[in-house]
This record gives C-alpha cells, structure tokens and sequence, in this order.
C-alpha cells in the first residue's frame, strides 16, 4: 500500500474512520473526503498522530449537493496523480424526507446517485492508475430494497426504513453494472455488508438509537465493521475479481432484486440521465 492514493468519502467517524486509519497505518496517502470540515480534521490529525503517516488529507464533499461533488473531484484532479482505490463509504440511513440540493429524494440521492456522480468523475484517474478498485459499502439491507422507477424520490408514499433498504439495492446493482462495464481495463468494482456496527448512522432514529443501545453486546464495533472494506480494498487474492458482493470477508448471497441486470441497467441509464451525464 505504500505511496498508494486512496479516498475515502465519510471517514471521519465509524467504520469509514477505521478503513482510513488501517489504510494509513498501512503507508497510502488517505484523502478523507467529508462533509463536516472540523469532524474530518479531528479524524485525520488523530489518525496522523497515531499512525505517523502525514499523508492524511482532508477534502471537503458533500454528496447531497451535486456542484460540491464535481468541486471535489475538479481540485482532486488538478492536485493528484494518481488513484488506486476508491472507497464509497459514506452514507445516510434513516432520515425523515427530505431531498438533496438537486431534488433527490436523501437516501437516494447519498448513497446511490452522489456516489455514482463521484465514481464517473474520477473514473479516467483510476483506469489510468490500474490496477486499482472501487469499493461500495452496501448493506444487508439491500435485500429489504426495490427499485420503484415510477417513485424514485419517494413522493408518492416514503417509508425512511424502506428509502434506505433501496439505496443499498442500488449500490449492489451499480456495483454489478459497472464492474461489467470495467472488464479488461483492471479496474474492479465490488460492494459489501459491513455488518451491524455500532456506528452514528442510527442518529435519525430514536427508536434505533436506543436499540442499538440495548443490543450493542451483538454490534461490531467500528474496527470491526471496517475489515470488510479493508479486505476488499487491499487482499491480494481479490486483485481480478469484480463484480462480487462480501460480508466477513467472504463472498456473500445477493438478492434475486440484486442479481438483475436488467434493472441494473435501467438504473444505470436514470441515474445518468438524473445526473445530466453520458457515461457509455
């Protein structure tokens, strides 16, 4: 991993923080691209301190704002290089309705289409550095999903555990998509299921919060929640596979929903047609 360039969207706390610490510790130059500024310094000088490598940059993105994204990645690829992996982590989960700043009902608009945005526009940097990957944090929760192309942004009925459970069906279905679309440019593309971490994504939910309180004896912490996004970022014996979904660091069972490509790409063409972007 040593001098290797990696970004990391949503690490400034749970298991996003702990990839980027593991991944530090490990010598890559770590851009921790977030929303919260002064969470994201905090995260990345502790992560400095302990690991000794200075090499962990903080990036401001906010993937509920389609302009803050292409900022992102315009000053990303103005001022680096190269990139090796790409790790979208960063999600919501839970929140009352609301839309992004382009209209995108939130858990949509975050987890799917923001990270989909980011991916093509820094995709050219990662062909050009292969072999490199992208890694998509996903959830068991996919299988609860379905993608309602008649009611993408939920505003014909919203159910917020639901708009979740959707956001990650999407986040299988891209990754699937993609990782098709990659083959023979040595960029692979793999999502996963981190596990039921005891993290600040419940924030939204009292009822949550106060049983993930309850049953925290049973969640993995954020260290742990993280060796899946680790293994599927630097495992050697993943350097040629694409397309898989993991949890535990091993391949895990995809929903009949997540195994369809037609859907895939079907959402693939609204995602991009969402985005005002042609990506063939």
């Amino acid at each position: 991993m040593e001098g290797k360039v990696v970004i990391i969207t949503g690490a400034n706390t749970g298991i996003g923080k702990e990839t980027a610490r593991d991944l530090a510790r490990r010598g890559a130059r770590v851009i921790i691209a977030c929303r919260d500024i002064a969470k994201a310094e905090a995260a990345a000088s502790e992560i400095r301190a302990e690991t000794g490598n200075q090499q962990v940059i903080v990036k401001k993105l906010d993937l509920a704002d389609t302009k803050s994204i292409r900022e992102f990645a315009e000053k990303f690829l103005a001022e680096e290089k190269e990139l090796h992996i790409l790790i979208n982590n960063a999600g919501v989960m839970l929140c009352p309705y609301s839309k992004t700043a382009d209209g995108f009902e939130m858990h949509m608009g975050v987890n799917h289409l923001g990270h989909f945005l980011l991916t093509f526009l820094l995709l050219e940097r990662l062909k050009q550095s292969a072999p490199a990957r992208i890694v998509n944090v996903s959830s068991l929760a996919h299988h609860g999903g379905r993608i309602r192309f008649h009611d993408l942004h939920g505003e014909k009925s919203y159910n917020r555990g639901l708009a979740y459970c959707h956001s990650k069906l999407a986040n299988v279905l891209f990754t699937r998509e993609l990782a098709r679309r990659l083959q023979g440019t040595k960029v692979t593309a793999n999502a996963l299921h981190p596990g039921s971490v005891s993290s600040e994504l419940v924030r939204h939910s009292f009822v949550m919060t106060w049983l993930w309180k309850i049953f925290s004896f049973f969640l993995k912490t954020p260290w742990e929640g993280a060796q899946t996004s680790i293994y599927c970022a630097v495992a050697e014996e993943l350097d040629s596979v694409t397309g898989q979904y993991f949890s535990d660091c091993q391949p895990a069972y995809i929903s009949p929903r997540g195994r369809d490509d037609e859907t895939a790409r079907k959402l693939w063409s609204v995602s991009c047609e969402l985005l005002g972007i042609q990506w063939d």
